[in-house]
């Protein structure tokens, strides 16, 4: 079959469903010595729809029965919409990633979660933006400035990108590229050490309260997004509210769990209840796939009950960010504490993420 022929009628495709479709890996390119971008497809035919900075659970099979998950920002935009892009480093310690860059290539299939996330524009708009990143945290900057360039190339941006050495900053020739055709993007290039002969004639050191008003003079009057090292975002976080800047324009990709309960609710939960109340029994959670029943005790989750159960979740941020832990609740009802990784029609289905849902009496999950 030709290319030609073999060409669809792109407006009657269904766009890409984690609960039916495949990522089929299509392209497999190496950035740096430790960064890679993957790029998928549906594994029918079909499109992506997702917000630009959004990201995606990969599901990685690097032993035979016991699967990873990864969560992965995509760098891709949803302005192209029949194929999405994850760029990744590989850390000395990695396992997944590290799957990734010796295994994953052209034609094999990944299920995958999501995509999700609120760390976008689209979800916190403003007059003009300031991108601040480091690392691989520049990759959903990478989406939302492309899906500018494709869709609102006037857009007004300040993209500051923060790297340990000069040939660690990734996407440079397509960011200088991009200011070309976008009359308001601003671009910063900062790198802490020396570059191959010592080339490097860009700035040096680290975003600093001399640095950022050099770079960016009206930052006090931009929507902020900050990605990079949990260490960085604290330091550009500090630097901000220094300078007082409206924290409510601040926003940053965070996929750290979220907060336990308080001490005194873990109390009151496990027995501890107010005198004159009763306190709060636990609860039978039935596994219908497994087979099996457990009793959860107040204040434990649906996924720590089916760990202790035996029971196989699959589960990566555990803090209800990413949708991995998504499963049917057959019967009964959950307290559910979620961050964004479950759709508001999943939660009509009848779907709950295990890892932040705590049963209100009795319930059964389809795992």
């Amino acid at each position: 079959m030709t290319t030609a022929s073999s060409f669809r009628h792109f407006d009657e495709l269904q766009p890409w469903n984690d609960r039916q479709h495949l990522l089929e890996c299509i392209a497999a390119t190496v950035e740096t010595p430790d960064v890679m971008t993957f790029t998928f497809k549906s594994d029918r035919d079909g499109w992506f729809r997702y917000l630009p900075g959004q990201f995606v659970t990969l599901e990685l099979p690097v032993a035979p029965d016991d699967p990873v998950m990864r969560t992965y920002t995509l760098s891709s935009s949803p302005s192209r919409p029949f194929a999405v892009a994850v760029t990744v480093k590989a850390q000395a310690n990695s396992i997944g990633t590290r799957w990734m860059f010796e295994n994953l290539r052209p034609g094999m299939t990944l299920k995958a979660f999501g995509p999700l996330g609120d760390f976008s524009f689209a979800r916190h708009p403003g007059e003009k933006y300031l991108f601040i990143s480091a690392g691989s945290g520049v990759t959903p900057m990478m989406s939302m400035t492309r899906w500018f360039a494709d869709c609102a190339p006037s857009t007004d941006v300040a993209f500051l990108h923060c790297a340990r050495k000069p040939e660690d900053i990734l996407f440079r020739p397509e960011l200088q590229a991009l200011s070309a055709q976008m009359p308001n993007l601003s671009l910063g290039f900062i790198v802490e050490g020396h570059g191959p002969h010592n080339a490097w004639h860009g700035l040096r050191g680290r975003i600093d309260s001399a640095m950022l008003p050099l770079l960016a003079p009206d930052f006090r009057e931009r929507t902020v997004f900050c990605c990079g090292p949990e260490p960085f975002m604290r330091g550009v976080r500090g630097l901000l509210e220094a300078a007082g800047f409206p924290m409510s324009q601040y926003h940053e990709e965070s996929f750290q769990p979220a907060a336990a309960p308080a001490p005194e609710e873990l109390a009151i939960r496990a027995g501890g209840a107010p005198e004159g109340e009763q306190a709060p029994a636990s609860a039978t959670v039935s596994f219908t796939m497994a087979g099996k029943q457990a009793l959860c005790p107040p204040g434990q989750t649906i996924l720590q009950t089916a760990r202790k159960a035996g029971v196989r979740i699959g589960a990566a941020c555990e803090g209800g960010i990413c949708g991995t832990c998504r499963v049917m609740k057959v019967s009964g009802q959950v307290e559910m504490n979620h961050q964004g990784g479950i759709l508001d029609d999943e939660i009509d289905e009848g779907y709950i993420l295990a890892c932040c849902s705590r049963p209100v009496g009795d319930v059964a999950i389809e795992a």
